[in-house]
């Protein structure tokens, strides 16, 4: 009789831990589902757009080569280098020498269904003095100051050339984006001594590198602030108001 009983609480008892095993895997595949829509949405995204591209070439440089294939270049290694990032979506106007109209808008426009949180315009300079050289940076909304800052900043200790600043530029692409926008001359293509080192790999990741960390720079410190802003709001919302007597 006991042999009996023994069983049938073993058999209960292995029933009942095959039951507690399929929850918790349930309950796993549950949780993962929940972060992958977490990680979704809080994903950073990030839009880069190669100027010109197909029948706009861009500049030509000293040597005839056109900077829509220097931007490309570029901006494919900014992609690369951001993508080892798990919280980095990275997006791209074009992947390929493709045309895109200006009179179509489609690169802000691509950005703003998009929901960005960051469109970068990556360009080369041309100027008719080949002596002109040099870095800078572009940008139109107040909200992008902070953005064009610290890119600059990046950008020149990766190409060693003279700093340009940073200027407020009438340009559709930052000027129709919603979210904070810049775009970088790198430099001058029509520059000798620039161009001979822009169309080199080593400086192209030098760059890409540079932009990667100004990147991550900006979305500390515009993180910080946001925090910081959401305490003061809240904790003056604790204060009790002031009525009048």
């Amino acid at each position: 009789m006991r042999k009996v009983i023994w069983s049938i609480i073993l058999f209960i008892f292995t029933i009942l831990l095959f039951w507690a095993c399929d929850s918790i895997s349930n309950n796993d595949s549950d949780i993962k589902k929940q972060n992958d829509v977490k990680n979704e949405d809080t994903a950073y995204k990030i839009v880069i757009d190669p100027g010109h591209g197909g029948i706009d070439v861009g500049a030509t440089g000293t040597s005839g080569q056109y900077e829509k294939n220097f931007n490309l270049s570029v901006s494919k290694k900014v992609k690369e280098l951001l993508e080892k990032d798990p919280q980095m979506d990275v997006y791209m106007t074009r992947t390929d020498d493709s045309h895109l109209s200006q009179d179509s808008r489609f690169r802000p426009e691509y950005a703003n269904d998009l929901n960005a949180d960051l469109f970068i315009s990556i360009h080369g300079n041309t100027f008719s003095d080949p002596g002109v050289s040099g870095t800078e940076t572009l940008y139109y909304h107040k909200n992008s100051n902070l953005l064009a800052k610290i890119l600059q900043k990046h950008l020149v200790e990766a190409t060693g050339f003279k700093d340009r600043g940073i200027k407020k530029e009438d340009l559709f692409v930052v000027k129709d984006t919603k979210m904070p926008a810049a775009l970088i001359e790198v430099g001058y293509l029509t520059n000798p001594q620039d161009e001979s080192q822009m169309w080199t790999e080593d400086f192209q990741i030098r760059v890409a590198t540079s932009f990667v960390e100004g990147i991550k720079e900006y979305k500390a410190k515009s993180e910080k602030e946001g925090k910081l802003i959401h305490y003061i709001f809240g904790f003056s919302s604790l204060l009790p108001s002031s009525k009048k007597l």
